[in-house]
């Protein structure tokens, strides 16, 4: 048994951040429909990556990734059935999760007021932009459009970004292409754990409000937290956010290491390493904490980059991380596959897709004894779950009316 076991899950979403809180759950354990549009399907089936062989709208390796364990029910709510069958299915799920603005929810009453008396046991999550008050588009009730980018940089990441601040170079997009949407997904993830857990007492629903841009506002340096606790001085200048140190991405023989240094200890192990070389003996101990120069900052990051050059980074991580240097390589996709730690804690699952064939899908980075998060199922072809439709159908038929189960 999984963690999330039983629990049924509606996902009416377009966006990365909406399909990786299903992920999250999903592999968990819960129940995920995934509604989508019947012709076209979600968006992120046509994103990059994209298989070379094999017909649209399968052969996204994004999507393939977002939507492990789930089905899809290819099904249109814009219309009158579509609607009904919107509705018997609300019904029946305990979690709905949206990327919908509140006044967008209204038409298939799933704003928070109307929750409260037509589904008081669900708990609807809505992921967007900047919060699902937001104002919309004017006729199509969707969310102002907003990319990882933008947001991105609304949250004021972007101001510190790289955080060695270089005052002649642009912000830069931070990592990775969804930064924002995965941290956001995660949040929704997180939250709507929490309100199920709380559920079991109050028996009540409730309605989870996830901005992406307030979740990567709180994921900010940890610059900001000493400017508010009064360890800083506030100030607007982006330098502020610059740690003033040796801490640098370097290149080796064989690739890129990055190292971290910010104590006194951290010197001492890097000495160890070096073999106490002579011009480190100019260097007091304390220099990184008390006396911080941009000239030895340079001199620093002069040598310890020509050493480094002649040392191979998986075997120079090791030593350093044996002498209590914080000094990690920088990984390719292939080195995270051949990773011995990652091979221990069984990482990887090979899943096959009827399109994309057999791949190893990355699990999560937390593993629980009792209630593990398992892959079982690849990414769903679109449509191909439109049986439940017929489910639904005969339980009804079974059952009667359903608006009393939910009350």
């Amino acid at each position: 048994m999984t963690a999330l076991t039983a629990t049924k899950i509606l996902e009416l979403t377009n966006s990365v951040s909406g399909e990786y809180c299903g992920k999250l759950l999903a592999d968990f354990g819960a129940q995920v429909i995934k509604l989508e549009d019947p012709v076209n399907g979600s968006p992120t089936r046509r994103m990059a990556p994209l298989a070379t062989a094999g017909a649209d709208p399968e052969r996204s390796g994004l999507f393939a990734y977002l939507n492990t364990n789930k089905r899809s029910v290819a099904w249109d709510v814009h219309t009158d059935v579509g609607l009904t069958t919107l509705t018997q299915l609300l019904q029946r799920v305990d979690v709905v999760i949206t990327d919908r603005p509140v006044d967008g929810l209204k038409s298939i009453g799933l704003d928070p007021d109307t929750l409260a008396t037509k589904f008081p046991r669900l708990v609807v999550c809505s992921i967007t932009p900047f919060g699902a008050e937001s104002v919309s588009e004017p006729e199509s009730g969707q969310p102002l459009h907003a990319e990882d980018l933008n947001v991105f940089h609304s949250s004021g990441w972007g101001f510190h970004t790289p955080s060695a601040a270089q005052i002649s170079r642009p912000p830069l997009k931070g990592a990775g292409r969804f930064l924002a949407s995965y941290e956001a997904g995660l949040e929704a993830a997180m939250c709507t754990v929490s309100v199920l857990f709380e559920r079991e007492t109050s028996q009540l629903g409730q309605f989870i409000d996830i901005s992406t841009q307030a979740v990567l506002a709180s994921r900010a340096d940890y610059v900001l937290g000493q400017m508010i606790a009064g360890d800083m001085n506030v100030s607007n200048d982006r330098t502020a956010y610059d740690l003033h140190g040796p801490a640098d991405i370097y290149a080796c023989a064989d690739g890129f290491v990055y190292i971290w240094m910010s104590a006194p200890a951290h010197w001492e192990a890097l000495s160890k390493m070096l073999g106490a070389p002579a011009w480190m003996e100019d260097f007091p101990g304390n220099w990184l904490e008390r006396d911080c120069t941009p000239e030895r900052v340079a001199e620093c990051r002069q040598h310890v980059g020509e050493w480094l050059k002649t040392q191979h980074k998986a075997q120079v991580a090791e030593d350093a991380q044996t002498l209590g240097l914080i000094l990690v390589p920088v990984n390719n996709p292939a080195d995270l596959l051949s990773s011995p730690q990652y091979q221990y804690r069984e990482f990887f699952t090979e899943l096959h897709h009827p399109v994309l064939g057999a791949v190893d899908y990355p699990t999560v980075p937390y593993k629980l004894s009792k209630t593990p998060a398992t892959l079982k199922s690849p990414a769903p072809l679109l449509g191909e779950h439109n049986v439940v439709l017929g489910e639904l159908n005969a339980e009804i038929l079974a059952n009667g009316s359903t608006a009393e189960r939910n009350t």
